[in-house]
C-alpha cells in the first residue's frame, strides 16, 4: 500500500498539475543537480508538458534552481526561496566549513566576493559563472582550485543569486532581489510547518527519517515540525518505523497502473532515507551506487521495476527499458504510452 500511496502523492499516478510552476510548489522542492534530467523530473508529474513549457518558466523565474537543503542543487518556486533559504541557511553554511577551510576561505573574502557578484549582476545583468569567475579575477580574488564553486555556494545561500535565464544554452546566475518579488517573512515555526506540510502531501507515506534526510534539517527540528502539522496526519507503524501519511491520502483507494519512465536523482527514490518501500533491496545497487550516483529508473505500479536507457539512432529514438526480474508481467500499452509521454516532452518523435 505504501507504494501505491507515494505513487500518488507524488503526481506520478493520476497527475494533477498542468503547469510547472504548480507541480515544483506542490512537490517543496525538486533535486536538480542533472539540469536536462530534472526538467523532466517535472514534465513526468504534469498531465501533459514540452521541454520547451518547463523552460520558459525557468526563463521566466517561475522556477528557481539553487543551493538548498541538504545541500545540493534543488528547484524551488520563487515565492519560496527566501524563506527556505532563511530556515536552512546556518546548516549549508556548516556543511561548507571544511571545505573553506582548505580553501583557504575567510568570512572577509566571502564578504568580499558577496559584494562584487551583486554589483556586476545588477541591472538584471545575468552572468554564467564563467562569466563571474572572469570578474573576480580582475578584481584580485583568485577562483582557482574549486574556490569558485564555494563563492556561488556561498551568494546563493546568503540570498543574493539564484539561477537567471540560460544564455545561449547556459546557465547563468542573477540577483535574487531583481528576479523575485518581495515576499512575507516567516517565523521559524511556520516556516517549519510549512516544510513539513510540503513533504507529507508530495512524499506520503515517510517517516521521520526520511523528512529528516530530505530536509537536511536537525532530528529536532524535523520532530518539531510534525508536531506543528500533527492534525494533517495519520500515523501508520510499520515494524519499528512510523509512517506519517498526510490527511489528503488517508482513504485513497483510485489508485491507477501506471508506468513512468523516471529521471536521474528523481525524488520517488531519492528523497527517502529508506527505499525499501518501493525497490526491493537485492535490486537496490542497480538503480544507486554507495556513492550517491542515481540512475534513470521505470516505476511500474508504484515500484521501481528496472532501469531504462535512451538510444539514439539515425532514424528514431527509442526508451529501453531493462528490468530487474525478467518474468515480471508488464502491460505493452502502459509501456508505451509511458515512452511516448517522454518522447512528447522532450519533442522527439519517432
Amino acid at each position: 500500500m505504501t507504494h501505491t500511496i507515494r505513487a500518488i502523492s507524488q503526481q506520478l499516478a493520476n497527475p494533477t498539475f498542468d503547469k510547472a510552476k504548480d507541480l515544483v510548489a506542490w512537490m517543496g522542492a525538486i533535486q536538480a543537480q542533472n539540469y536536462n534530467m530534472c526538467k523532466w523530473a517535472i514534465g513526468v508529474r504534469l498531465k501533459s508538458t514540452t521541454v520547451a513549457d518547463v523552460e520558459i518558466a525557468l526563463n521566466k523565474g517561475e522556477i528557481l534552481r539553487t543551493h538548498i537543503m541538504r545541500p545540493t542543487w534543488h528547484l524551488v518556486v520563487a515565492e519560496d526561496i527566501r524563506w527556505m533559504l532563511n530556515l536552512c541557511r546556518e546548516k549549508l553554511k556548516t556543511a561548507s566549513s571544511s571545505s573553506d577551510k582548505y580553501l583557504e576561505i575567510s568570512e572577509k573574502l566571502y564578504s568580499q566576493s558577496n559584494d562584487l557578484i551583486a554589483q556586476m549582476l545588477e541591472g538584471n545583468n545575468h552572468l554564467t559563472r564563467h562569466e563571474i569567475a572572469d570578474n573576480l579575477n580582475k578584481s584580485g580574488i583568485i577562483t582557482g582550485r574549486s574556490r569558485m564553486v564555494r563563492f556561488m555556494y556561498r551568494a546563493e545561500i546568503e540570498g543574493i543569486v539564484c539561477s537567471g535565464m540560460d544564455k545561449e544554452r547556459q546557465q547563468t546566475y542573477a540577483l535574487i532581489d531583481e528576479r523575485v518579488e518581495p515576499t512575507k517573512k516567516l517565523n521559524k515555526d511556520e516556516a517549519l510547518a510549512k516544510l513539513a506540510t510540503r513533504y507529507f502531501k508530495s512524499h506520503s507515506p515517510a517517516s521521520l527519517q526520511d523528512f529528516n534526510w530530505w530536509s537536511g534539517l536537525s532530528v529536532a527540528n524535523c520532530m518539531h515540525a510534525i508536531n506543528l502539522i500533527d492534525n494533517e496526519l495519520i500515523k501508520e507503524k510499520k515494524s519499528a518505523t512510523t509512517f506519517f501519511i498526510h490527511q489528503l491520502f488517508g482513504s485513497k483507494s483510485d489508485f491507477l497502473e501506471c508506468a513512468c519512465f523516471l529521471p536521474s536523482f528523481d525524488e520517488y527514490i531519492i528523497s527517502y532515507k529508506n527505499r525499501d518501500s518501493v525497490i526491493e533491496p537485492q535490486y537496490q545497487s542497480r538503480a544507486f551506487t554507495k556513492n550517491g550516483i542515481f540512475r534513470p529508473v521505470l516505476m511500474y505500479n508504484g515500484k521501481i521495476a528496472g532501469t531504462w536507457n535512451k538510444v539514439i539512432s539515425k532514424k528514431r529514438v527509442e526508451i529501453k527499458p531493462l528490468l530487474f526480474d525478467d518474468k515480471l508481467k508488464t502491460d505493452s500499452e502502459l509501456l508505451e504510452k509511458a515512452k511516448n509521454k517522454y518522447l512528447l516532452f522532450a519533442s522527439f518523435t519517432n
